[in-house]
């Protein structure tokens, strides 16, 4: 097949004395996200919607968290070692994620998140698209207790 899509999504609960990390940027907020690693849904999503594409599983089994060499590490280093695994047979084509918050709002880090991620995957800014969206209010996402992500990836065989 020249041509493969994934799916993937990532909540984490907010909590107090972590930074906040999404994207791949530390973002200015009084939480942070609960993780074994750095917790940023954004680059977990999209970690899982390339492995999902190609077959091979999901982020967890890749870096487990009772790994003491997953511990608090930056997802950015997770998605260079998968892109690093792919990169061989398979092209990033595009990205499209969307990070589900209350707040903090999101917006003036936009440019930046796509810039990290980019270059994480060895790929023009045009090929990146990250949005954001609120919850309305409801449920945990609502309450500003987590944060959740989704994205969508396609991939054409070199």
């Amino acid at each position: 097949m020249p041509y493969r899509t994934g799916i993937g999504f990532d909540i984490h609960r907010l909590v107090l004395d972590r930074p906040l990390v999404l994207g791949g940027v530390t973002i200015e907020y009084d939480k942070g996200l609960l993780g074994h690693s750095d917790g940023d849904v954004i680059i977990h999503a999209i970690c899982d919607a390339i492995l999902g594409a190609l077959s091979m599983g999901d982020i967890g089994e890749r870096f487990p968290d009772d790994s003491a060499d997953t511990k608090d590490i930056y997802s950015i280093k997770m998605l260079e070692e998968i892109i690093d695994a792919i990169s061989p047979s398979f092209n990033i084509m595009n990205i499209d994620s969307n990070c589900i918050c209350e707040r903090p709002r999101l917006g003036i880090y936009r440019k930046e998140m796509v810039d990290q991620i980019a270059k994480a995957c060895r790929i023009e800014t045009s090929q990146v698209c990250v949005k954001f969206r609120t919850h309305e209010g409801i449920g945990e996402i609502g309450r500003s207790e987590a944060i959740a992500a989704q994205a969508v990836v396609m991939l054409k065989h070199r």
